[in-house]
Formats: structure tokens, sequence, C-alpha cells
């Protein structure tokens, strides 16, 4: 996958200061204000900084966490884990392959088949309705 790497000026073009904050410097939004906690609509949400598709909404499911969840990203290899020691606690942080943009976290608490909650910031994600045949 070819990466894409930009300058902090063309970031902040493409970026709403809340992505930004989120994606380039791993910020995290309130839990339960994000725009697709609740979203049930069948589709695939992607990277908002780069489009990379990301997560099904067949994988998405209610963890009561207050940010949207899933069980698994749509490939292995669009969603990159790293160990995360900020605030004092130990996490894997997930970011987007392409671009390297913070997501949110993955957790091993999450529903079969996987174990896994990718507890993921909406704001760092876009949703595209899936096309009906």
């Amino acid at each position: 996958m070819e990466h894409l790497s930009l300058s902090e000026t063309e970031w902040r073009k493409r970026l709403t200061p809340d992505q930004f904050h989120v994606l380039r410097e791993a910020g995290t939004e309130r839990a339960f204000t994000g725009r697709y906690n609740d979203n049930k609509a069948d589709g695939i949400y992607a990277c908002a900084a780069c489009k990379l598709d990301l997560f099904d909404s067949v994988d998405k499911y209610d963890s009561g966490s207050g940010w949207p969840s899933f069980t698994q990203p749509v490939a292995e290899d669009h969603v990159v884990n790293h160990s995360d020691t900020s605030h004092g606690m130990v996490r894997t942080e997930s970011r987007c392959a392409r671009c390297d943009s913070h997501l949110g976290h993955v957790f091993p608490d999450g529903p079969p088949p996987t174990g896994l909650r990718y507890c993921m910031n909406s704001v760092s994600l876009d949703f595209r309705p899936r096309e009906r045949a």
C-alpha cells in the first residue's frame, strides 16, 4: 500500500480542527458525542483523512462505550496497531495504514468471533452507504 505523507500545513488544510486534533495529534472525542456512535446504516467506514476503507458496518456493534465499535477491520493491512503508554495506561492504538492517522484503540473485550473491540473516534471516520444492486 502506498503511504500518504503530508506536511502539518497540508493536513490542516484538509481536515477540520476537530479532525486534525484526533487524527494527527492522537486526541479523543468525548464519549457519546460522535456522529457514528449510533449509526445503524449499512455501509463502509473509511479514514476521514485519506479515504482508505477501514471498517464494514456488518462488523459494527453497540459496545456501550460511547464510541463506534467494530470486531475487525475490512482488511488486516488497513489498520496498524501500536503500543500506547500515554495517560498512565497500557493500550493498543489503532492507526490508518495509509496515512498513519490516529483512529482509536483496540481492546481484547469484544464479542465473538474475534473477541476484539476496535473503539474508534467518529471524527476519524467517513461513512459511505453500501450501494444496492
